[in-house]
């Protein structure tokens, strides 16, 4: 039983020293004095503020893209023990012992370096040579924008590894197809290509550049694989599933996950969160959460209010009145009504309350028990300061001549009578705009509604502009005829509500100053939070300046231009963005060179001509698609891309320009660059005379052929190579049958 005890056990292990050499020296390269300068360089500002706001659980929003890479870069200030106490305001300024720059640094500092090794076995996979591998892993290594960017708290080289990384694993996933494919290896490198997709995507949206391209060659891939007839359907359709498992449900998974993670670690409000809607707002602890905590869940008639725009844009505002007229005639010449002036205020205060009213009765508090106010109805709202009610009649807009003026009513004692009542509708009431909706009340902070003119149709809304001097600056509302579509300005919701208890003026205007109190709390979902948050970062658009280093993506293949830094107003050291000029200039030779030679050969064989074999062929379209394919969707869209640009947008598709270098130097060494004597070059060899004709005497250059039968071609003979170490010449002696030619040694 113990019988095995007898033999010593043996563990053999072949380990590729070429790959052990490359992953420490691009350790060293990228680790070697990580904390120098100990100061902010260039966007250090902007990332360590997110680090900052992480480490204090306080909600942002960041525009650039997903949060997954800031949150990688707050695991290095977590590991280091950072609290986030540091002010961030300004390039260059010196950091204090309190922040562990070295491990801010460290994560952008290991990934950049394992993507040498990554990129040599990226070329490995493909089926290059060990001796062009270590060529591009060296060029990776030594590229100095690449060590600048990675040895910075940036993440230009986070998305770059897990870019290669998912490179490489869907190569050896795909060569392990064709041996053994649903082995536990295979399964390991399909899932590690979408986690590692979707982990490119979640530190940038360029990653979705190179998600793009590996989803359009997967679809090749299974395009050929439906084709193959010796796969059985079913076969042939669990290959699919898992594709779409893997490459589709892993990645969005994962993209959900990271938001998950971000929603969870910041609960705290904070100055971001004013771009959020109000039931956002409301979730985190802290800011609204404080004001609005148990507020009456049902608006009902009596209710106090503050009424904010959805929309949001250019600012977050509320209705609001205040004594002010419109002046008689405006500046242009266009008469108003000069009733009380109706606004959008960007900021709280008790001018924005105001009170549901029941136009049927004259009491302004809340019965008992409430009477909830539901989709359909018609109110009246009471500007809570004022008393009067909000009105709006056929006068034009001050800055919208084609919209109504909107007002509170002020009698004149003219003919123009008061036209007050508003129907609340819940648009889009079965798609659940009203989110937690199991009924048609309207709800505190949860319910979108619109406020419709019964007498003119006409729908209250924020335009936008902002009102002169007489408006205080102040944004315009109007009545906008109704249409078609919900936009968001046209929405309204409630988000501080009391249900009011004071029928007298004096004592109301009290309870209106005084702080909201009462008994119901409520939290958006998870995917609710997600949905808002995610469309706040692909449509929030921050002004964007021309910088000092900005340029454009023509400048970034000619390297003509750079990044200043970092500089020390001492020593006067500093650190440059800028490419190694060699490296440059030469990947874009190559990509040069090879789709000149792509379309070349693609021609060529069209004719039924092919210059090199079909392995070759074949080798050479998939590790051009991979390699000019990655720098082409990783660098043509930014000449769509109306944002300002820097030379490290360029960075990612550079990287797949290195790769093309000894890809296409290979290949003109193999292919097109022979010579006599080569030990595997390929020959041709003209002859004259028609099929069976006698040629005696034709000597063949050694290197060109071996002895046997070759295919005639009229005028043209194809010969095969010749073996290393063979020394001989060869003559074409005879066509001894049509078609065929012998050959003999000499």
């Amino acid at each position: 039983m113990l019988g095995f005890l007898k033999q010593p056990v043996v563990v053999t292990a072949e380990i590729n020293v070429n790959l052990v050499a490359l992953t420490v020296m691009g350790l060293v390269n990228r680790l070697w004095a990580l904390s120098y300068p100990r100061a902010v360089v260039f966007d250090e500002v902007y990332y360590g503020q997110f680090v900052s706001l992480y480490m204090k659980r306080i909600f942002f929003v960041d525009d650039s893209g997903p949060p997954f890479g800031h949150m990688l870069l707050a695991f290095g200030g977590y590991l280091g023990g950072f609290d986030g106490n540091f002010l961030w305001n300004r390039i260059g300024a010196e950091y204090n012992m309190n922040v562990p720059i070295w491990s801010l640094r460290l994560l952008p500092a290991l990934t950049g370096a394992l993507c040498v090794p990554l990129a040599y076995q990226i070329l490995v996979e493909l089926h290059f040579s060990h001796c062009a591998a270590f060529g591009a892993a060296l060029l990776i290594l030594f590229e100095n924008s690449l060590i600048t960017q990675s040895r910075l708290m940036l993440l230009e080289s986070v998305l770059i590894f897990f870019i290669l990384l998912a490179i490489l694993s869907y190569l050896k996933f795909y060569n392990l197809q064709k041996c053994s494919p649903f082995t536990a290896g295979w399964w390991f490198w399909l899932l590690l290509t979408g986690v590692a997709c979707s982990c490119a995507v979640g530190v940038k949206y360029m990653g979705l550049f190179t998600y793009m391209l590996l989803l359009a060659i997967a679809g090749v891939h299974s395009w050929h694989l439906i084709g193959d007839q010796t796969l059985s359907n079913v076969s042939v359709l669990c290959h699919l599933l898992a594709r779409g498992l893997a490459l589709v449900v892993v990645p969005v998974a994962m993209y959900l996950f990271f938001f998950y993670v971000h929603l969870t670690l910041l609960y705290r409000s904070g100055p971001h969160d004013q771009i959020m809607t109000s039931a956002f707002q409301a979730s985190l602890e802290g800011g609204l959460a404080r004001i609005t905590h148990g507020q009456p869940l049902e608006v009902a008639y009596g209710s106090q209010i503050t009424l904010r725009n959805v929309l949001g844009k250019p600012m977050p505002c509320w209705l609001h009145s205040h004594k002010s007229t419109y002046p008689i005639r405006y500046e242009n010449g266009r008469g108003s009504s000069h009733q009380q002036q109706v606004t959008c205020y960007p900021f709280k205060d008790v001018n924005n309350w105001w009170i549901v009213k029941d136009p049927g009765m004259q009491q302004l508090v809340v019965s008992n028990p409430p009477r909830p106010v539901r989709h359909g109805h018609i109110v009246q709202l009471v500007h809570g300061i004022t008393t009067r009610y909000l009105n709006t009649h056929d006068v034009a807009a001050p800055l919208s001549p084609h919209s109504q003026e909107i007002s509170c009513y002020i009698d004149y004692n003219i003919s123009m009578p008061a036209q007050n009542l508003w129907r609340v509708t819940i648009p889009l009431l079965q798609e659940i705009v009203n989110r937690e909706l199991d009924t048609d009340v309207w709800k505190t902070i949860l319910s979108e509604v619109r406020f419709v003119h019964v007498n003119t149709s006409a729908v209250l809304k924020l335009s936008g502009a902002s009102l002169p001097e007489w408006g205080y600056r102040q944004l315009e509302i109007i009545g906008e005829k109704l249409s078609k579509g919900y936009h968001q300005s046209m929405l309204w919701n409630v988000e501080e509500h009391r249900y009011g208890k004071s029928q007298e003026q004096k004592e109301r205007e009290v309870e209106l100053h005084s702080p909201t109190q009462a008994d119901i709390s409520k939290n958006l979902s998870f995917m609710a939070r997600f949905t808002e948050l995610q469309w706040k970062i692909l449509t929030l658009k921050n002004e964007d300046t021309e910088h000092k280093y900005s340029s454009s993506p023509l400048d970034w293949i000619t390297m003509d231009t750079n990044i200043a830094y970092w500089f020390h107003p001492i020593s006067g050291a500093q650190i440059h963005l800028i490419g190694n000029v060699l490296t440059w200039a030469s990947a874009n030779v190559a990509t040069l060179v090879y789709v000149c030679l792509f379309l070349w050969y693609l021609l060529r064989r069209r004719r039924k001509i092919c210059d090199i074999p079909e392995d070759a062929w074949r080798l050479w379209v998939s590790a051009g698609g991979l390699c000019v394919g990655g720098w082409a969707v990783n660098y043509l869209p930014f000449f769509m891309m109306e944002k300002t640009l820097f030379l490290y947008h360029y960075l990612p598709a550079l990287t797949f320009q290195i790769l093309l270098i000894p890809v296409v130097l290979q290949h003109l060494t193999d292919h097109l660059c022979r010579y006599p004597g080569h030990p595997t070059g390929c020959s041709a060899v003209l002859i004259s005379g028609d099929e069976g004709s006698e040629m005696m005497g034709f000597i063949v250059p050694a290197a060109a052929l071996t002895s046997g039968t070759l295919h005639y071609v009229p005028s043209v003979v194809t010969l095969p190579c010749l073996p290393e170490g063979h020394g001989e010449n060869y003559s074409v002696n005879a066509c001894t049958e049509p078609g065929k030619v012998n050959c003999s040694p000499v």
